[in-house]
């Protein structure tokens, strides 16, 4: 029965690339593997491996794990790809510049194939459990049901984030069906949030049930948190084939969606089933270190085996070698980060700053043992991810297996703040924000970074900059900016004035001119970690004898280097990111689509 589920997969995997080898007989599903299926989803522990088995794409070699979530979401107006400078397939993934032939992406095996992979292992999923399984509120079939559907949906929502309009496979795949040309993304927009709508019925909240105690199984705060995402996705600005516009469909409207996102914020909110982390640092701390409780700040994530996920792997901060915090091989960590002027727009006393940007990394061990090193102005590490808070010691070589967070509780707060500016207005959005910001500041900082700040904030302009300051303050380095700026019709327009900061600060004016141009540093009583003096605006006294000034090997400044030709890289000169606001499909599954899928927005095919 399982090696029906896979070849079913296999199916799947294959469509645009060749359909010789499976005949027609196979396709239109004999009567033997009905009455398999009919065993398989009416059994709980057998049904509830099939659905297992809709995670297993997430994981495969060249699909989140190696290729979507290393590149997708930058380079932003707050994060990019550190070598964005250095022309290669990689870099041109980031810097808006990806053609259908990238070596990366142009593979059978990729990404857009293991999605389709996941989404049709759901469908198998759907289907039987709807047929053979009594699915119904507060039973377990009904469960994994919901489960299936909020997978299929999460496939879903990030091929249309990356491709746009797309093939749409609600049903599992047949001799009518194995060709398909594109749907419009309204289609599927509309499909998978009347599906987690249903889901979300049949979903328990976090703890309710032996299934949502963790956050690598799916739960009612996330399913309502993605349903109200999806909203503000599909009734957002983003490039069609005729322009940059809002969808034209009456029920993906701004005043619809808009209300179903804050209905579904403020279910989540109310119902006190999700909670941000005292701190900031600590919610940090217990991701690296694998805590997998739900109920808390992380709604759900995409479940990696030890030897699986490369999270910290790609984006963590940087280890030259192996040391006494890992042997996952050299230069692990440290392939993106924030932009250079990112840690100087944080408010000095916001505690998220520190986590967030981290200007240094791990030299080279001595005895097996590395110690934090200055690196460059223009080369930051996202601190959010790192190998020193991890309680396991990771060794493989190509992965580590931390889980990527798809959702937290901070979201559906900015999310219900969004909405309720544009139904409500700015006094119905500020309770909201004010949250997101007490966790940011310390208490004796509430008076006027939280209260008078908020409440300054009278116009629904006002308030709406803000909240697209405060979602760049919490979520740098988690890759979600990307897709809320489209939809903010903001893409280009914060990337050109990402870019006029860079230039800035290269020259120290503007909101720049009191950034320092000397770093010091000494070490604590550990030997390893750092003290610097000189990250903060104004700190440009000399702090005396026990610092060492920052230089490079040539005795040269090592801390004012921010060329021109860096700070291009943010997206290729001559290409405007608002026309590449997609990554084209990719050649292989073009060519095997018997002429039914094409490429817009001036790609080649």
């Amino acid at each position: 029965m399982k090696y029906k589920i896979v070849i079913a997969g296999i199916v799947m995997a294959s469509l645009f690339t060749s359909c010789q080898e499976f005949s027609d007989d196979y396709l239109d599903a004999p009567a033997k593997s009905t009455i398999e299926e009919k065993e398989l989803f009416s059994n709980v522990g057998l049904a509830q491996g099939a659905v297992d088995g809709i995670k297993v794409a997430f994981a495969e070699t060249n699909s989140y794990r190696g290729r979507f979530l290393p590149f997708y979401g930058l380079n932003t107006d707050v994060e990019w790809y550190n070598s964005s400078q250095t022309v290669s397939e990689a870099s041109n993934l980031c810097t808006y510049d990806a053609k259908p032939e990238n070596t990366q992406m142009n593979t059978t095996n990729n990404a857009w194939a293991m999605m389709y992979l996941g989404i049709e292992r759901a469908n198998i999923c759907i289907r039987g459990l709807r047929t053979y399984g009594d699915p119904k509120p507060g039973n377990e079939i009904g469960y994994l049901l919901g489960e299936a559907l909020t997978l299929r949906a999460v496939y879903y929502a990030d091929l249309v984030k990356a491709w746009g309009d797309v093939p749409a496979r609600f049903e599992p795949v047949n001799s009518e069906t194995l060709y398909l040309p594109k749907s419009s993304r309204d289609v599927i927009y509309k499909q998978i949030l009347a599906d987690l709508k249903e889901a979300s019925a049949l979903v328990p909240w976090p703890n309710e049930s032996a299934s949502t105690k963790s956050t690598e199984r799916v739960n009612k705060a996330f399913v309502k948190g993605l349903r109200a995402r999806l909203a503000l996705a599909a009734s957002g600005y983003q490039q069609y084939p005729d322009a940059i516009r809002r969808s034209n469909d009456p029920q993906l409207s701004v005043p619809l969606m808009y209300k179903l996102a804050l209905d579904e914020c403020r279910s989540v909110i109310e119902s006190g089933q999700a909670h941000l982390e005292s701190s900031f640092e600590s919610f940090w701390k217990k991701y690296n270190q694998e805590v997998l409780t739900a109920g808390g700040e992380s709604l759900w994530e995409i479940p990696f085996g030890e030897g699986r996920g490369r999270m910290l792997y790609t984006f963590a901060v940087k280890h030259t070698t192996e040391d006494q915090y890992h042997s996952n091989g050299a230069n692990r960590g440290g392939t993106a980060g924030p932009l250079p002027f990112v840690f100087y727009d944080y408010d000095q006393a916001d505690t998220r700053r520190d986590v967030t940007c981290v200007p240094y990394k791990y030299g080279t061990a001595v005895n097996n043992v590395a110690k934090q090193e200055l690196g460059a102005i223009n080369t930051w590490y996202f601190g959010k991810y790192r190998y020193e808070w991890m309680t396991r010691f990771v060794t493989s070589d190509n992965d580590d297996g931390v889980n990527k967070i798809y959702m937290r509780y901070a979201e559906v707060l900015l999310m219900a703040a969004e909405a309720a500016n544009e139904i409500e207005g700015p006094g119905a959005a500020a309770p909201y924000l004010k949250e997101i910001r007490k966790r940011a500041f310390k208490a004796e900082d509430h008076a006027v970074k939280v209260e008078a700040y908020v409440n300054a904030l009278t116009s629904k302009q006002a308030m709406f900059n803000a909240i697209v300051e405060e979602n760049k303050f919490e979520f740098t380095g988690e890759m979600e900016r990307k897709q809320a700026l489209i939809r903010w019709n903001l893409l280009k327009v914060k990337l050109d004035q990402a870019k006029q900061k860079m230039f800035d600060l290269q020259d120290r004016t503007g909101d720049y001119a009191t950034v320092p141009v000397n770093l010091y540093y000494k070490y604590k009583t550990d030997n390893e970690t750092l003290i610097i003096y000189g990250l903060n605006k104004g700190e440009t006294t000399n702090p005396g004898s026990d610092y060492t000034l920052y230089v490079d090997s040539k005795g040269a400044n090592a801390w004012d280097v921010l060329a021109d030709t860096k700070i291009n890289s943010l997206y290729k000169l001559g290409v405007d990111p608002d026309n590449r606001q997609f990554w084209p499909i990719w050649k292989v599954f073009i060519d095997g689509s018997n002429r039914k899928l094409v490429n817009d927005y001036g790609y080649s095919n």
